[in-house]
């Protein structure tokens, strides 16, 4: 089982109309989230790990959880509202948030005692590991998966909005290195945190996968490196597409290590995972394909 730990929340997306008084679009989102159901989608065994609201909005995450094949009974649930996120689409289809996380269930989450047997990897990342007090048990999380053996997957799709001090911010993510497996992050992420592949390996993950846009997907090893282009489609948004590229980077390594991976391994899931998000930017918000959509990986 794969288990996907993190927030939930609805993004509020232009519904197509230009300006910033466009009718606003409510759909299930948040980076986590989104990877659970592309995950689901793709036909892995995954449970979902948070806390999620019983408002209106929260019984919509769930149902859409359930819909996509995701476990949930790792799930926490409480009456606080549900998070927003409300989202502005740039002529090149990139997305930019704004954030509504006062007093939200998200945020609440508390350390599970365990986990069940049989999970063989994890997935964390975004806010989540920003907003307190949810962020510090999601960190504990992390440590106590990564000493028990568990693969685990570290997107942290940084949202710059959120962090109150970003030198602070960049010193607990080079905390959390030494307990990711794989560490998956755009090139504005890599800009933002202000350090290298090759300083991140050295840290603690056995491999570094960079999204480049358009440009393509990267992945660092210490032996190598190995490119991909993207796959060429008419972008809608890109809302969801590093989600699922988190998916197919996890369903596709099996359970394998990641520093077990030759470079004809990765050219392959690293082509899955680009197949996977040229999918999901043809469509409006996060709406990851299915396994019959994208063959094997």
């Amino acid at each position: 089982m794969i288990v996907v730990a993190g927030e939930s929340l609805i993004d509020l997306v232009p519904d197509g109309a230009a300006g910033p008084l466009a009718p606003l679009l409510p759909r299930p989102g948040g980076g986590p989230y989104n990877t659970a159901v592309a995950l689901g989608r793709i036909g892995a065994d995954v449970a979902f790990c948070s806390r999620i609201s019983t408002d209106a909005f929260g019984e919509v995450l769930v149902a859409g959880l359930r819909a996509a094949g995701v476990a949930t009974g790792l799930l926490q649930r409480g009456p606080e509202p549900t998070t927003l996120a409300v989202a502005s689409v740039g002529p090149d289809g990139s997305a930019r948030y704004g954030f509504y996380v006062e007093g939200t269930a998200d945020r609440l989450f508390a350390l599970p005692e365990r986990l069940p047997d049989g999970v063989r990897a994890m997935a964390f990342g975004t806010c989540s590991l920003v907003l307190e007090p949810g962020a510090s048990a999601y960190e504990a999380l992390l440590r106590r998966s990564s000493r028990e053996g568990v693969l685990t997957l570290l997107d942290p799709n940084v949202r710059p909005g959120l962090i109150p001090d970003p030198v602070a911010y960049r010193e607990r993510f080079e905390g959390w290195l030494p307990y990711v497996s794989l560490l998956k992050l755009s090139e504005e992420d890599a800009a933002w945190l202000g350090g290298s592949p090759a300083g991140w390996l050295e840290r603690g993950p056995a491999a570094v996968v960079l999204t480049r846009g358009g440009g393509g997907l990267t992945v660092f090893t210490r032996g190598y490196e190995v490119s991909v282009p993207a796959v060429r489609v008419r972008v809608v948004d890109t809302i969801g597409a590093g989600d699922t590229v988190n998916a197919a980077l996890l369903h596709g390594l099996g359970g394998r290590p990641p520093g077990s991976l030759g470079r004809e391994d990765w050219r392959e899931l690293l082509s899955f995972a680009a197949r996977a998000a040229a999918v999901t930017c043809t469509r409006a918000g996060a709406e990851p394909p299915y396994g019959r959509e994208l063959g094997d990986a």
